[in-house]
């Protein structure tokens, strides 16, 4: 591994550490085999500072000082060495001075016990950039090999499940055929023995003389994780991310496993699915470097490969095929940068030619053959538009597949029964939204495999089936794209939520809120500490990032659940980055966008709708409700701005479960508009997404519905 990816790993551990040490109140015994499983494997870290390698010798010590259990000493200890930890590998990445040892933990030696000469003699240097060969050459290697790993991976999943799929077989054969034949040419020759190694896996498969079962589907994994490593390591070396000339690769113990598969191979031969020959490999494309900004397989630990292993009673998540080769069409790599070029070309060209048609002396001319010919422009931009947009959209269905590999790896760590089901795996969203959406999904399928889905025996007793299902679909809802995860497992607890809330100081004992409200806490942050010791613990841990990840990408995210039936988010976002539709409205004579996803309604007041409440500043009554009022001209001074509830528009806006009201002179209108960073105009907090060029000419500021509407209320009593 090298060396700047050890401490990300490390953090990986630790974050699982504080997941078991949660959970040791509600599991004793199971929270502690697997506390202790995940701190030997933390302690494995290679490279790690001698504190940092002591520390977790120490943790070792704690885990197996009495085996079975934790005592109630180490667990006031582990909440102190955690903490240090975190501060410590944050050190070590950023290649600063480690933190002080705690005083109330006990000094930390080095560890005796070493890794194994076999551990050591596993790992193998593979040169990232090997002499002779351009850099553009070696992009351009890792881009073929993203599309090879991502169908060797959803390959490989619906082999575990349907093992003798012809189809199936030939396509991952040929993805390891192409690998072999890339690397030898690039003179990667312990890639190409390890490509090798798998085929001739996958060869024996195809020709009936090996039956894939978990064992071997595990070994695949573990040389496709091989791969991944490396295309990471060279795509980080490229980028000036990385400074090594080599990568350390498990080469040699996947050689291994997979010589062990082929020699225990049965000698009593199956029933051969019909073997179609692939074609010779085609040779790698020159023409055109790939993006150095590409989508980036997301590494995943497998479990160490072996040859024999026992069988597990956790059934391969449900995926589906994949789709069958097709007649390829012509296509060209472009670099994204110049992609995102073009994009602003054309949004330029748009915001111009809204000028030209909306410019006075255009309008009061009367002349036919001008009208026809500024209707042709318009519809010829529009048209442009959406063919510029269209280049950036790709379908969401690499994202989701990686989440098939997700919930195997978290179901057979547990011990659960899971069943994935992907559905709308074709719908396409801007690249950039993808690549910022990748993240949230990870940690809400992983809490939801992890902390939602129940037990065998739970579901069992429960009067559910043993295996739980956990959906992930998305769609088109007219001009935003919805993603949802939903899980049938144990659901969450709104009392339980709201008790530790007030506990926490979250809310107050008596304040009012709605079911819906109360599971919107789960997002709070410092939530998820207390929280993760009760029926629905870890539901709240880094909740909070993920609804800040979401809403910089200008969604949203809510959550229905029913206890012991199931939990669903629902994630709302704009299909692209570049171009919102907004809802232009005047406040004296100034002009905003509100964006039109975070828009509920709009209404004049009726006289008496307003109040003014002790401590919660200005109300409306909104269906029965009362929401906050601000008034925008007030918050942003204004002159001139109506000041009169009466005189002026409500905008209803809402961020998550909460709402509030924003007090306009008029609504303008409904339109696209194309954003414009701020820059350092405006610091973060204002209350300023970006800003829009406007048909007139104009500069119209995009509001951060999302800090206006969580604006505290004295603060916008301070503003009036």
């Amino acid at each position: 591994m090298p060396v700047s990816a050890a401490p990300a790993a490390l953090r990986q551990h630790l974050q699982q550490i504080g997941l078991e040490l949660a959970t040791l109140e509600m599991t004793p015994e199971r929270s502690a085999a697997a506390l202790g499983a995940v701190v030997e494997a933390a302690a494995a870290t290679a490279g790690a500072p001698v504190e940092i390698t002591a520390a977790l010798g120490l943790a070792r010590d704690w885990t197996t000082a009495t085996p079975g259990s934790v005592s109630a000493e180490a667990r006031g200890r582990f909440a102190a060495w955690h903490g240090w930890m975190e501060q410590a590998v944050t050190a070590w990445e950023r290649s600063r001075p480690l933190p002080a040892w705690p005083t109330e933990l006990p000094q930390a030696s080095a560890p005796t016990r070493t890794a194994s000469p076999s551990a050591a003699a596993a790992e193998q240097a593979v040169p990232l950039l090997p002499g002779g060969i351009d850099a553009e050459m070696m992009q351009l290697f890792c881009t073929d090999c993203e599309d090879f790993l991502r169908d060797i991976e959803q390959g490989v999943l619906v082999l575990e499940e349907r093992p003798d799929d012809p189809e199936t077989l030939n396509t991952v054969f040929r993805a390891f055929h192409t690998f072999k034949g890339n690397a030898g040419m690039l003179k990667l020759v312990v890639l190409q023995r390890v490509a090798h190694e798998l085929e001739s896996l996958l060869d024996s498969a195809r020709r009936g003389r090996l039956r894939l079962g978990r064992g071997e589907i595990d070994v695949i994994l573990a040389g496709a994780d091989l791969f991944s490593r490396y295309v990471a390591a060279v795509s980080s070396r490229l980028a000036g991310r990385e400074t090594a000339d080599s990568v350390s690769l498990p080469a040699p113990a996947v050689i291994e496993a997979v010589q062990a598969v082929l020699a225990n191979r049965a000698a009593a031969p199956v029933v051969p699915p019909a073997v179609v020959e692939p074609p010779p490999s085609p040779p790698p494309a020159t023409a055109v470097p790939a993006a150095a900004g590409g989508d980036e397989p997301t590494p995943v630990e497998a479990p160490a490969p072996v040859a024999n292993p026992a069988p597990v009673a956790v059934p391969p998540p449900a995926v589906a095929a994949l789709p069958r080769p097709i007649a390829p069409s012509g296509s060209v790599r472009v670099d994204t940068g110049k992609l995102d070029g073009l994009i602003d070309l054309v949004g330029e060209l748009v915001i111009a030619q809204s000028m030209v048609t909306q410019h006075p002396a255009v309008a009061a001319a009367a002349d036919e053959q001008l009208a026809r010919s500024l209707a042709q422009l318009r519809s010829v931009c529009s048209e442009l538009q959406r063919t510029a947009t269209a280049l950036r959209m790709v379908p969401i269905r690499g994202t989701f597949q990686k989440m098939a590999r997700l919930v195997r790896d978290v179901a057979t760590q547990l011990g659960k029964e899971i069943r994935l089901v992907l559905d709308g795996e074709e719908t396409e969203l801007d690249r950039s939204v993808i690549e910022e959406i990748g993240d949230p999904l990870v940690h809400m399928i992983r809490n939801s495999a992890d902390h939602g889905i129940e037990s065998p025996a739970d579901r069992v007793a429960a009067g559910k089936p043993a295996g739980g299902t956990i959906t992930l679909r998305a769609y088109h809802e007219g001009g935003i794209v919805v993603i949802e995860v939903a899980d049938d497992g144990r659901g969450l607890d709104p009392a339980r939520i709201r008790r530790t809330a007030v506990q926490r100081g979250l809310v107050r004992g008596d304040e009012q809120l709605s079911d819906r409200e109360v599971l919107d806490l789960i997002f709070a942050p410092g939530f998820s500490t207390a929280e993760r010791v009760s029926d629905v613990s870890g539901r709240g841990v880094g909740m909070d990032v993920v609804r800040r990840n979401i809403e910089r990408i200008r969604g949203k995210v809510e959550i229905d659940s029913t206890p012991g039936r199931g939990t669903t988010f629902t994630i709302s976002m704009p299909l692209t980055l570049a171009i919102i539709e907004g809802l232009l409205v005047a406040v004296g004579d100034q002009r905003f966008v509100i964006p039109a996803l975070s828009v509920r309604e709009s209404f004049r007041p009726l006289p008496g709708a307003v109040t003014t409440v002790q401590g919660r500043g200005e109300l409306v009554a909104v269906r029965s409700r009362l929401v906050p009022l601000l008034r925008l001209g007030r918050h942003f001074g204004i002159e001139g701005a109506c000041d009169a509830p009466g005189d002026g528009i409500v905008v209803v806006a809402e961020a998550g479960q909460e709402t509030r009201c924003l007090l306009v002179d008029s609504l303008i209108g409904k339109q696209e508009v194309v954003i414009k960073s701020l820059g350092e105009t405006f610091p973060p907090g204002r209350g300023f997404a970006g800003a829009a060029i406007l048909g007139d000419g104009r500069v119209g500021l995009i509001l951060d519905t999302t800090a206006l509407v969580r604006m505290r209320t004295h603060t916008t009593e301070t503003a009036a």
